[in-house]
């Protein structure tokens, strides 16, 4: 991006050119460049919108199929191991993206302290992931209305999906950033009463059924298919996390970086890993995993996990209810994939590494033709009039739970090369506006696990009799970033960026710990009801 670099020095005589996209007081936003992007996002916003591309297809309907892969207890440990290795990346991608708040992180953090080969190949495949994403939630539009509509072309739904799309990313981004704000608390309200509703399932008191932890104890117990079965729920888990990392993309066109991203990422992290284990346990204690609409309810969302969940409730209208709230919920999470996915490839083009004209920003300062190349891919929706909904959707499931996996692994190898680079040139750590605490083991743990799942996923496709097209399917996440890293390293051979290298200065945001020390702390009534607002908001 063009900047304006400001020379700031601290009593100590340490040095900063300190480039600001834009001024991070909410005042000073309005004064943008008209080539730059605007800080118009908080941090309700932020940690909203990372909700908002979570909570959606992967927990309203896929978790039936966790269910009965793993059993009760190894979808329940699974979620708990996804969630924590999901906090491990957001701590790592926090610490960067809150030091230096630039749009499409991912990419430009990999190009700046590790290699340009990885940052163009994870920029890529991040980009590809929203992108098919939007595809996935467009997928799911059509399924949705099809239970209301079943003789009317699906077809026409994800085009008029795609179009409200198109139309919520063409406006300023504190306009996005509000809608999507509303539109994940219907989300999360609707989580919060399954979990509720559920609870009061399991206990009689709705339903009259006393079920208690039965189903934990059917034959089998609660990891009926052993080891295998809560390895094959770990791919289920890291689609229906994939989008909090959002949370780094945002933070280039946040009002506040260094306050916003660390609250965003406290939020986010108990908001949506606390809610995702409370359903998959609300799930697990009220439905047998041997029930087949489990299996059905990816499908179908008339048999979906919660939808089951509240007929259990004595709710006969349970699945009109649902089927309401998933079309809000894929609206919502399409809207977060168009966003994520534009910011990505306007950071591309910034680095050299997609056309320039993606640079170009509309009167509203949103990168218009970023928007419109994302939605094309949207486009794969539109497999849905040649074949089943439901196979286009578990294919598309496939794909982009493998490239977020690829984007999460690269994030903390970043990380740990940021931070190897900062404590080779000896700089103050009192700078980090967050600091991901337990370095590097956190970045190890995503590593290992992310390995392990990317290259152990598909090892059915290697069963007797071999299907290529299953391998295929299995590993096209990987096998793209794979060639997408191969090629730009043979055909520009850039060279690893070497710890010395690294620029620690382009894009920070000096603090005056002097100055902020110095600023008088608000009353602990208002500390405590901001805390509070904070909570809830």
């Amino acid at each position: 991006m063009d900047s304006h670099k400001i020379e700031t020095t601290d009593p100590k005589g340490y040095a900063n050119s300190v480039e600001l996209a834009e001024s991070v007081n909410v005042s000073a936003s309005q004064e943008t460049d008209p080539n730059e992007l605007r800080r118009g996002l908080q941090a309700r916003h932020i940690s909203m919108i990372a909700i908002g591309g979570t909570i959606g297809t992967g927990l309203f309907m896929a978790s039936g199929r966790a269910i009965t892969n793993g059993g009760p207890g190894g979808a329940l440990v699974a979620y708990v191991v996804l969630g924590f290795l999901v906090y491990s990346v957001m701590m790592s991608l926090g610490e960067m993206a809150a030091y230096i708040p630039v749009a499409g992180s991912f990419a430009h953090f990999a190009s700046r302290f590790a290699d340009p080969s990885l940052g163009f190949c994870v920029g890529w495949v991040y980009w590809a992931n929203w992108a098919v994403g939007v595809a996935v939630q467009l997928t799911g539009v059509a399924i949705i209305m099809e239970f209301w509509l079943p003789d009317f072309p699906s077809v026409v739904w994800s085009v008029i999906c795609l179009v409200i799309l198109i139309a919520l990313n063409v406006f300023p981004v504190k306009n996005y950033g509000e809608i999507e704000y509303w539109l994940s608390f219907v989300k999360v309200l609707t989580v919060v009463i399954f979990v509720i509703v559920g609870l009061c399932v399991v206990t009689g008191t709705a339903g009259g059924d006393n079920i208690g932890t039965r189903n934990f104890h059917l034959e089998g117990g609660a990891f009926p298919n052993g080891f295998m079965g809560f390895f094959n729920v770990l791919l289920t888990a890291a689609f229906s996390f994939n989008g909090v990392e959002i949370v780094g993309i945002a933070a280039g066109e946040s009002s506040n970086p260094h306050k916003n991203v660390p609250l965003a990422i406290n939020q986010v992290f108990w908001r949506v890993v606390v809610l995702y284990v409370l359903c998959i346990l609300v799930i697990g204690l009220c439905i047998p995993y041997t029930d087949p609409n489990l299996l059905r309810g990816s499908d179908d969302v008339s048999v979906s996990p919660f939808t089951l969940v509240f007929s259990l409730a004595g709710a006969e209208w349970a699945a009109h209810l649902m089927n309401a709230i998933i079309l809000v919920t894929m609206i919502s999470a399409g809207n977060s994939g168009i966003y994520s996915s534009s910011r990505t490839l306007l950071a591309l083009a910034e680095n050299g590494s997609a056309p320039r004209f993606f640079k170009r920003l509309n009167r509203w300062d949103v990168p218009l033709w970023c928007v419109l190349a994302s939605c094309i891919i949207g486009c794969l929706a539109f497999l849905t009039s040649l074949f089943s909904s439901g196979v286009v959707f578990t294919w598309l499931t496939n794909l982009t739970s493998v490239a977020g996996l690829v984007a999460w692994v690269s994030i903390s190898i970043t990380h740990i090369r940021f931070r190897l680079g900062y404590r080779k040139q000896k700089l103050p750590y009192d700078q980090l506006p967050y600091k991901s605490p337990f370095f590097p083991l956190p970045d190890l743990f995503v590593i290992l696990i992310g390995f392990i799942v990317m290259f152990g996923q598909g090892y059915h496709a290697f069963e007797q009799p071999i299907d290529g097209a299953d391998v295929v399917a299995s590993y096209i996440g990987v096998i793209l970033a794979i060639v997408l890293y191969l090629g730009h390293k043979v055909i520009m051979r850039p060279a690893f960026v070497k710890s010395l290298d690294m620029d620690f200065t382009t894009g920070t945001i000096y603090i005056d710990h002097a100055k902020k020390a110095a600023e008088e702390k608000p009353p602990m009534k208002k500390r405590v009801l901001t805390f509070i607002y904070n909570c809830i908001a």
